[in-house]
């Protein structure tokens, strides 16, 4: 296959990722390990999808809405990273075709994370700041019109990079081999402007969610509303901080990749599993259910789907329909 790489850093990564190992009983674990953690995961995130979406309350609520893309969000990512990582250890070749949507898809989801947490901190802020107007800023409508914007805004730096390989090697799409981010780097502009664009992302993610937790903190220490409800909102806020640097490990993965990539081959694989467990893998597995189980109102239902109706707690409103959903 030919490649017409313009930058040497990027052609000595794409070689290290593609050096082929023997398949060992410790890659056969890794694998196992990977493809495990993911399972249970995808089957947690699946399970507070349906919950979320069991009750007409949730349904109708920004506040769920936010959290049922967030999970659709992020298991949609990690069905695509393990098929991505089934494909690179076994060194499988797929058509850039099918690898450029992939990639698409994957690189959205990655970027929709901070953007959706910055539109929950201020659905919070509504609500806490402009509880009168709440009804009116937050409705169902404007938050699917938001989440429509996120993903054209996610998707956006990819398709830059789509499109640039479409006028350079329109065959490109056309040929089969490793499926890598990198394979879209045709000029160096690409890389400063992927780099430029997460920066700008998180930092106006970060610049709401400190606008948004200073104006709940202040209202909170007001006499005149509610202070246990501000007070609740800024531990969400604060919560959502905590997921954004989650959030960030992400970005941060292919220049732990880059520096790694100046070990000897079987080092650099070691090291390549480590990074991708702890920055990719464990923080968009957790975050969700850190978010969910802390939610008191969500808890329950989550319980009641999560044992099929065998748990003696059961959410409150529950209907016949819900106790005979599993």
């Amino acid at each position: 296959m030919h490649n017409s790489f313009n930058m040497s850093s990027t052609l000595s990564i794409l070689q290290t990722q593609t050096v082929r190992q023997k398949m060992t009983a410790e890659r056969i674990l890794k694998l196992f390990l990977v493809l495990s953690t993911h399972s249970v995961f995808i089957y947690l995130n699946c399970v507070m999808f349906i919950a979320v979406r069991s009750k007409e309350t949730f349904r109708e609520m920004p506040r769920y809405i936010l959290f049922a893309h967030m999970l659709f969000n992020d298991t949609l990512y990690q069905l695509i990273s393990m098929v991505l990582y089934i494909f690179n250890v076994l060194y499988l070749d797929m058509v850039l075709g099918v690898c450029s949507f992939l990639i698409l898809i994957s690189t959205s989801t990655v970027t929709n994370e901070p953007l959706n947490l910055a539109v929950m901190s201020l659905e919070r802020y509504f609500a806490v700041c402009f509880p009168l107007r709440y009804a009116q800023l937050s409705t169902p409508e404007r938050t699917f019109f938001t989440l429509a914007v996120m993903w054209a805004v996610g998707a956006a730096n990819v398709l830059i990079d789509i499109f640039t390989v479409i006028l350079v090697e329109p065959s490109f799409f056309l040929l089969s081999g490793m499926c890598s981010y990198e394979q879209l780097m045709r000029k160096r502009w690409q890389r400063d402007k992927g780099v430029a664009l997460n920066v700008l992302c998180f930092t106006v993610v970060g610049m709401v969610l400190l606008y948004t937790y200073v104006c709940i903190t202040l209202e909170a220490r007001s006499a005149t509303r509610d202070r246990a409800s501000a007070q609740k909102a800024m531990q969400t806020v604060l919560l959502h901080a905590v997921q954004l640097c989650l959030s960030l490990m992400t970005f941060l993965f292919n220049v732990f990749e880059m520096l790694l990539s100046s070990f000897p081959s079987d080092v650099f694989a070691q090291l390549r599993f480590v990074n991708y467990v702890v920055v990719l893998l464990l923080p968009r597995c957790l975050s969700p259910l850190i978010y969910g189980m802390r939610d008191q109102s969500f808890r329950p239902v989550f319980m009641y789907f999560f044992t099929c109706g065998t748990r003696s707690v059961k959410p409150a409103g529950t209907n016949s329909r819900l106790e005979k959903e599993c």
